[in-house]
């Protein structure tokens, strides 16, 4: 059990350069299997899932090469080979779903454990990504412990409309779609900043894709894929994280940003807690002229609220990050997850701090800001930016606090407690019980 001890208190300030996003890395590793030729990919953060997937990799025969100080992956499936027998895809990392496409073109056969999984967000369904390996013609089927997906011949073109705008479906969708013969189209698709790199990266392998960034993607698949090189942007949940750390310790953070088109909903999201966004030359910054205040909507009698909901909605990765400061500003604020039932569970823990946290139902909670907040030792749950908010508020607060099993920030950003020190934060990690 990971946990970080901080001593809070100290305003942050300085400049951070963020690490490439998660979830168009992992996504773009479950791709490379799609073809066997080299391909080199820069900017590879050095988290637990890229080593889980490159672990995995190695087990298959893979020639893997990783240099983690300079964040250059070679890779190159050309020996690969895939016995569902005894190779198992990784547990506790979402992602693997992604290697079931790439699994099924290559080798006719895919093995996904019962029990894979990601953060702990509430239910998370297969069925839309089952469905998907069906319509493509794949046949999917329950052993001990696991999923097995098999096809009898080649994947044949789809037509699909999803129920909700997933990110890994859309993404699943893409990996099939690209190895089946004929044109499949996909409508109501995730739109994420990091579905839309996935894209880009299917699209220099050679697959085209036409849609890209909007509700429908329509892909021309059945031609061999290439390899080459590609380079990762910078994650804007990272970006964000660090600007709002800025804010809340009353600091002043500067964050390299590639891409503040993403940005216009959350600086606009920042300035509902007195916070402004600044974004010049490559670099983002966070501005505030006092204390964190909630903004009052111009309509009388309704709260300020944040509504997270799949992209271009406010990302509901980001909420957390945001209930942090509702937590230390003045004033109320709603807060309203629309996508996960279970995402919100851990904010009794803020009342270990003094805070005052209204929970109206699973997917909504409001913020009663501006109490005075003590050191605490807090729990975190197995969500990646939980962990970082409850470390937000401690290292807003005088003095020493704890917090417990931290561990999945590492999942997401590589040198978490490097970068905080670098601004001028007390902090370090410790193993628990």
């Amino acid at each position: 059990m990971s946990n970080l001890i901080v001593h809070g208190g100290a305003p942050l300030r300085g400049r951070i350069v963020p690490s490439a996003n998660k979830n168009a890395v992992l996504p773009v590793l479950c791709a490379t299997l799609l073809t066997d030729q080299p391909v080199r990919l820069r900017g590879v953060p050095d988290i637990t899932d890229v080593r889980k997937i490159l672990d995995i990799f190695r087990a298959l025969g893979s020639d893997v090469r990783m240099d983690h100080d300079s964040g250059t992956l070679e890779l190159h499936h050309r020996d690969t080979l895939f016995d569902a027998a005894r190779h198992r895809l990784p547990e506790e990392m979402r992602s693997s779903i992604m290697l079931v496409p790439p699994l099924l073109a290559r080798f006719g056969v895919a093995r996904l454990e019962d029990n894979v999984k990601g953060c702990t967000l509430g239910v998370r369904e297969i069925d839309p990504h089952v469905d998907i390996f069906r319509r493509f013609g794949g046949q999917v089927e329950r052993a001990a412990g696991s999923l097995l997906v098999r096809r009898a011949g080649p994947l044949r073109p789809v037509d699909h409309w999803l129920d909700y705008a997933s990110v890994t479906t859309t993404e699943n969708f893409v990996l099939c779609a690209a190895m089946a013969d004929g044109t499949s189209t996909l409508t109501n698709a995730a739109s994420e900043p990091h579905v839309q790199e996935f894209c880009r990266f299917m699209a220099m392998l050679g697959a085209r894709i036409d849609g890209i960034g909007t509700s429908r993607l329509t892909v021309h698949g059945g031609g061999a894929l290439a390899g080459g090189e590609f380079t990762f942007d910078e994650d804007f949940h990272e970006i964000t994280t660090f600007l709002a750390l800025g804010a809340i310790t009353g600091g002043d953070v500067e964050v390299r940003n590639g891409a503040p088109e993403n940005f216009p909903l959350i600086d606009r999201t920042f300035e509902k807690f007195g916070v402004r966004i600044e974004h010049a030359n490559g670099w983002s910054r966070a501005l505030r002229s006092g204390p964190l205040q909630v903004q009052q909507p111009f309509t009388s009698n309704v709260l300020t609220k944040v509504e997270a909901a799949p992209w271009p909605y406010f990302p509901v990765d980001l909420l957390p990050i945001f209930i942090a400061l509702g937590v230390r500003a003045q004033g109320n604020a709603m807060f309203w997850n629309k996508v996960y039932d279970g995402a919100l569970g851990w904010t009794g823990e803020l009342s270990k701090f003094g805070a005052h946290v209204f929970s109206s139902d699973p997917h909504r909670l409001i913020t009663f800001g501006g109490n005075p907040l003590s050191p605490a030792v807090v729990e975190s749950p197995y969500i990646i930016r939980v962990a970082i908010a409850l470390f937000m508020v401690a290292a807003s607060i005088e003095g020493r606090s704890e917090i417990r099993n931290a561990a999945p920030i590492k999942r997401a950003h590589p040198r978490f407690v490097e970068n905080l020190r670098s601004l001028g934060a007390r902090v370090e990690w410790t193993e628990g019980d």
